[in-house]
């Protein structure tokens, strides 16, 4: 009858020298020729095998758990999003990196998120290649922990030593003293045959004449192309849509397709709000550190027209395309900003309660982190109203689309020096367009233009912001 004994042994490890954060498992198997004799165990340790007369074997087995590599997962990204697309590894297998150092960023339906070594050490595997899907905790690299670090400390050390020993001769007058004259003497030497090998142009004569096989190659490939439609490149580049011009392609159809949208058009002058930022914009930049713009002001007076309107601020949601007005005593203002990957509408909340230099200062804040790609999902989460400023592109007129849930979008236009009648007199008034896309659902004709005239009242006179 065999019978099967499980001891953990920590003395053994000790004993034999295993290295930390390692254990030892030994298993003996006991066989005995009898059922009525039953085997007698000393501790390993002092044990002399065999320990029982018996026992007629003994096998001692022993297996070690060595450390393996810290795995690198996808962090948690937001409640809204489950994965994304790996788009960049910023390091490679045999790199080190410190702990909480940047390893790779992955895009996101809205923002792109930085994946983080959870301590320091070396790479030592990719899981996954740039451009593959990933989802939140999955692994897409391990990391060797502790490694590498001494070593790149010696190679600096080790570097900074060469240049001290050609330093020394330096130092000292009688040494360098020798090496000049040595030095010139070959110096002089080498100097009459480099004038001779310059002298001769063969060679580079040789390499100008590479420039026709390049000819005939332009030749070949305008042979090429030659078609009925005449000579020219057809080429096309086939690359393809990141997660963020997904998202927003999606997005806005999906306005297109729920929203019964109408746009309505105003111009304003902006000759006094133009004066009101020339006067004040040094002293409130020296006193504050803000820039004063326009998109506060109009920030601003959408606040105080949502007063008179305020279903302008309002949503429609529910089941089947909603049906429950949802009104909100508060704005959260979304500012639509331009990145290389695409637009963006970070949010400026309770804009009811800042004054203007506050909404300038949110607006510059939420810009930067736009551009430099460091904005995060409660950065964008929300908002009740959009403003939108093509003008800083030159447009001079554009129809806005809605930014689901919200019911309308306010579009900014460039200015631009028109003449106007001014009490039956011919001016030059900047003048810039003003358009409303608003959701028809919600707010009639007489609503939107009336929202829309109240903005160009406050901005054509801004007085009477005071007084709204």
């Amino acid at each position: 009858m065999a019978s099967l004994r499980l001891r953990r042994v920590p003395a053994l490890s000790s004993s034999i020298g295993v290295p930390r954060r390692s254990y030892v498992r030994a298993y003996s198997i006991l066989r005995t020729s009898t059922v009525a004799s039953k085997p007698q165990f000393q501790s390993l340790k002092n044990a002399s095998y065999p320990a029982c007369s018996s026992i007629p074997q003994l096998r001692l087995f022993s297996t070690t758990l060595t450390q393996y590599d810290t795995t690198v997962k996808v962090p948690q990204m937001a409640e809204s999003i489950s994965e994304g697309t790996l788009s960049s590894f910023s390091k490679q297998v045999g790199d080190y990196v410190e702990q909480d150092e940047e390893i790779a960023s992955i895009e996101t339906d809205k923002i792109d998120v930085s994946v983080n070594a959870p301590e320091a050490g070396t790479i030592t595997e990719l899981l996954v290649g740039e451009g593959d899907t990933v989802t939140v905790g999955q692994e897409i690299a391990k990391l060797d922990p502790g490694s590498g670090g001494g070593g790149g400390a010696k190679e600096a050390s080790s570097e900074p030593k060469e240049p001290a020993s050609k330093d020394q001769p330096t130092s000292s007058d009688p040494e360098p003293k020798k090496e000049e004259p040595k030095k010139e003497e070959p110096k002089k030497e080498a100097a009459p045959p480099p004038p001779k090998k310059e002298e001769k142009p063969a060679p580079p004569k040789e390499e100008k004449k590479a420039p026709p096989p390049k000819q005939s190659e332009g030749k070949q490939e305008s042979k090429g192309v030659e078609s009925p439609f005449g000579k020219g490149s057809r080429n096309e580049d086939r690359v393809k849509m990141n997660r963020m011009r997904l998202r927003i392609a999606e997005r806005l159809k999906q306005s297109q397709n729920t929203a019964a949208s109408l746009t309505t058009f105003n111009e304003v002058d902006m000759s006094n709000i133009m004066d009101f930022r020339k006067k004040y914009k040094d002293e409130i930049l020296k006193k504050t550190g803000v820039k004063l713009g326009f998109m506060s002001a109009f920030a601003k007076a959408a606040v105080l027209a949502f007063k008179e309107v305020p279903a302008a601020n309002a949503s429609i949601e529910g089941p089947g395309g909603g049906d429950t007005i949802v009104y909100r005593d508060y704005v959260d203002i979304s500012v639509a900003v331009a990145t290389p990957k695409g637009l963006v509408t970070p949010v400026v909340r309770n804009a009811e309660s800042m004054e203007m230099v506050e909404i300038e200062q949110s607006i510059a804040d939420l810009g930067k982190k736009a551009r430099d790609g460091k904005l995060t999902i409660e950065d964008m989460a929300g908002g009740t109203f959009t403003i939108s400023n093509g003008g800083v592109f030159g447009s001079m007129m554009g129809t806005p689309i809605i930014n689901l849930p919200q019911t309308a979008v306010l579009g900014l236009h460039a200015i631009k020096d028109r003449p106007m009648a001014i009490d039956g007199k011919i001016e030059i008034r900047p003048m810039m367009y003003l358009a409303l896309t608003y959701d028809h659902r919600l707010l009639d004709g007489r609503e939107a233009v009336t929202f829309l005239v109240k903005i160009k009242e406050f901005i054509e006179d801004p007085r009477k912001m005071l007084l709204a």
